[in-house]
């Protein structure tokens, strides 16, 4: 294996990494910039009111987007598995 491909390999394990956590950590700013701006509008300060509401939404948006994540990871395990074969 060169160094191209291991580099190759690399970049599509962090092309990987960010098609999967973009979305959830995404959520998780929105809802927080919302929570946030509701507490500051109602001048509630409680620290565990931020997360019921992200944990809930990033919850949802897990399930909607099991099947994208599930064929992202498939795509890579199957590239890796070809380079595998293709070392012999």
């Amino acid at each position: 294996m060169t160094p191209g491909e291991v580099l190759q390999i690399g970049q599509e394990a962090l092309w990987v990494i960010l098609k999967i956590g973009l979305p959830m950590m995404l959520t998780a700013l929105c809802v927080g910039l919302v929570v946030s701006f509701v507490q500051a509008l109602t001048q509630i300060q409680e620290m565990t009111l931020s997360f019921v509401p992200k944990i809930l939404s990033m919850f949802a948006v897990l399930l909607i987007l099991l099947p994208y994540f599930g064929s992202v990871i498939q795509s890579f395990t199957l590239m890796i598995f070809d380079k595998i074969v293709g070392v012999t």
